[in-house]
């Protein structure tokens, strides 16, 4: 009954910290890019209630007799699953189609985000593109993305493979002194995509960030690796948080059933030890 005990407080734990993660989920609902994350867990050592493995006539007996010691927690995990793409007409706004993560420059480093919340940003040397926080998106050679003044914004465009194309129309006279304009295109930088090998290793930051790990192994460039396939930047969308309500809503029942019956254990076997303790020989 002591076990019994313990065992209900190990599964009354568990299923908090279940609970807690729904909690984040269901918060989280409505942030870009945000993963859900799940809750996976394992059970604790068993103890053997028998140690002899035969009966009577020396014949070994077809199950052992053992008791679990409760539950702990193993992981929570995020699920990269492709989130909604929802319309925002903004030019700057960029969704993922994929696999692939934006790379920001952070305080000296290099993290990683699927939230394309972008803008151009006045900095000393001209305008930046940066997230809406302020950190540099970086280009294919990790440096900060900058256009001087001689850059009209509103002719910049990005395609579907992160090319950041600055349009302008040319004026051509031919042989008879006809003048015709012609739209010319250049290509002024490339925004990073990169995969990992593991990305529910990388560690967690606040605003959609996450940090590279030995667990989620180094980046892995797309516009390098051919062996990875390539992700698609949609210009005008942002990718929407992959978290199902109601999926959410009946986990957290299920946990909550689970944290009343693991606390009714506990119940149950402090009466019986009270029984216990209130016998007459």
């Amino acid at each position: 009954m002591v076990r019994a005990l313990w065992t209900g407080a190990s599964g009354m734990i568990a299923q908090q910290t279940n609970v807690d993660t729904i909690a984040n989920n269901l918060a989280n609902v409505n942030t870009i890019a945000y993963k859900k994350e799940t809750v996976e867990f394992k059970s604790l050592l068993y103890h053997k209630l028998q140690t002899e493995t035969t009966d009577y006539n020396g014949d070994p007996k077809p199950v052992i007799s053992q008791v679990g010691s409760g539950v702990k927690l193993s992981t929570i995990a995020s699920r990269f699953t492709q989130g909604n793409l929802q319309m925002t007409e903004n030019p700057y706004d960029l969704a993922i189609e994929g696999d692939g993560f934006f790379a920001i420059g952070m305080n000296g480093e290099t993290v990683y985000t699927r939230n394309g919340s972008f803008s151009m940003n006045y900095v000393a040397n001209g305008v930046m593109f940066t997230t809406s926080e302020g950190y540099p998106v970086l280009d294919i050679n990790g440096n900060s993305i900058v256009f001087d003044s001689t850059y009209s914004l509103s002719n910049i465009t990005i395609d579907e493979d992160g090319y950041m194309i600055y349009s302008t129309m040319e004026e051509v006279t031919d042989e008879n002194g006809v003048v015709t304009k012609h739209a010319v295109d250049e290509i002024v930088g490339r925004i990073s995509i990169s995969q990992f090998n593991n990305p529910a290793g990388l560690e967690k930051i606040n605003g959609s960030l996450y940090r590279v790990t030995p667990n989620s192994g180094d980046p892995r460039s797309e516009h390098t690796d051919p062996g990875l396939k390539k992700s698609k930047v949609i210009t005008g969308y942002l990718e929407g948080s992959n978290v199902q309500t109601v999926d959410e809503v009946v986990n957290l029942i299920v946990a909550q059933r689970a944290y009343e019956m693991n606390s009714k254990t506990i119940t149950a076997a402090d009466e019986m030890l009270q029984q216990a303790n209130n016998l007459r020989g």
